[in-house]
């Protein structure tokens, strides 16, 4: 057993977590079937939501990766760069020499030039001598650290003027049954007992856990399912893991001197999506943002983790208005022709929020626009193709636009 309390003792269990188990579990061998995309630090949501589609992409972009973990955001946003041309560089930064060993990996597979790694702590920054840097992730990370509020903080200090950053938490209601199994373990397999003894615990609790538990009936994440020993340990015996609603994250950006220029996807957050009673909407429509976001969260139940994208207060920098005819849409990943597919001829998208299905109106004629967007085209040629007359097509382009904007599939692509 551990001869350490408190903080320290938990610390010193999630170091030894992360060097038995390092999460998640990835096999560089990989690299050569496929390219893992998510939320952050996509760089075509990075342009829009940190920058408002206005930096160009000609300056250099510095990104740091604070808590790389095995380099899933780190190697999609350097693959990103190296494809797109872009100049830079992406630092990872990790305390766990194991799992920066399987990101290094990965990124020799795929050839990556633009990135580079570094063994350290989130609590030292400064003593690393890193620099500054345009853009900061911290995904999933700061909810395992012992002072959040402290070492947000620490990234904002080495966040450049006019910079920004794409977090991730965990949030509470959709991880309903985690923490009561999380309890469970913490008397049957304590702390201090070697990682692959309380992972042998865990496997034979969850190979008996009763039909009623609440793990059971969550099926908004499956670590503990698919993801191998990493995925199991990480989700129900990590000795730091800390919940937080949505408005307790805005707290805490608020506190850290920062605001969300998007909770992902913003619709998500907007429960007159998914009340179409025409008087809650109206109730809904006297709601603050953030009052809004916590009748969302509390509502639909399955929000599992807080992704967001945020600045300095104040700094927020607004994309170009979207019917600029020098603007230039971009699918944020899905080609438009597949979009427009997935449109009803009523105009009706049936859209997922993880596993929540609702029905988003969009504009039908949206279906004949998105197949010509191709992140070159600007909205005046779009126009110009699409057979409509200009007030039509900019009512159906403005209208739709909003909408999927809101599902974060179609966004301004940063200017040259």
């Amino acid at each position: 057993m551990s001869t350490l309390s408190g903080a320290d003792a938990r610390d010193a269990e999630l170091a030894a977590q992360y060097e038995a188990y390092p999460y998640p579990a990835r096999d560089p061998r990989d690299e050569a079937k496929r390219l893992l995309i998510g939320s952050p630090s996509h760089l075509r949501e990075i342009d829009y939501w940190v920058f408002g589609a206005r930096r160009p992409q000609a300056v250099p972009l510095r990104a740091l990766v604070a808590g790389c973990g095995t380099g899933d955001g780190a190697i999609m946003l350097a693959t990103h760069m190296a494809r797109a041309g872009r100049a830079g560089e992406v630092v990872c930064v990790d305390r766990s020499a194991r799992a920066l060993g399987i990101a290094r990996a990965r990124a020799e597979a795929r050839g990556l030039a633009n990135i580079r790694f570094v063994e350290g702590s989130l609590t030292a920054l400064d003593a690393l001598g890193l620099g500054v840097f345009d853009y900061v992730d911290c995904c999933g990370v700061l909810h395992h650290l012992p002072d959040p509020p402290a070492a947000l903080r620490g990234l904002v200090g080495v966040l450049a003027p006019g910079g920004g950053m794409g977090l991730m938490v965990y949030a509470p209601y959709g991880r309903t049954g985690v923490y009561m199994v999380q309890e469970a373990l913490e008397t049957l397999a304590p702390l201090g007992e070697a990682p692959a003894e309380r992972l042998g615990v865990a496997r034979r609790v969850m190979a008996a856990l009763p039909a009623t538990a609440w793990l059971r009936q969550n099926g908004n994440f499956g670590d503990h399912l698919t993801g191998g020993d990493a995925g199991l340990y990480d989700l129900l015996l990590n000795p730091r893991d800390r919940a937080y609603t949505v408005t307790d994250f805005l707290d805490l950006l608020d506190a850290a001197g920062l605001e969300a220029s998007c909770l992902m996807e913003p619709a998500r957050y907007d429960p007159a999506l998914f009340l179409p009673n025409p008087k809650l909407r109206a109730r809904v429509g006297e709601l603050s943002r953030r009052e809004r976001a916590r009748v969302a969260e509390a509502l639909t139940g399955n929000m599992a983790t807080h992704v967001a994208y945020v600045v300095r207060k104040g700094a927020r920098a607004v994309p170009p208005d979207c019917c600029d005819p020098e603007a230039v849409p971009v699918m944020r990943e899905m080609p438009g022709a597949e979009l427009a597919r997935q449109i009803r001829p009523d105009g009706v998208l049936p859209f997922a929020f993880g596993t929540l299905t609702v029905p988003v109106p969009v504009p039908p004629r949206m279906r004949a626009i998105l197949p010509l967007v191709d992140g070159v085209r600007s909205v005046g040629a779009l126009m110009a193709e699409s057979g409509m007359d200009e007030a039509r097509f900019l009512a159906v382009w403005r209208e739709g636009f909003a909408v999927l904007e809101s599902l974060n599939r179609l966004l301004l692509r940063a200017v040259g």
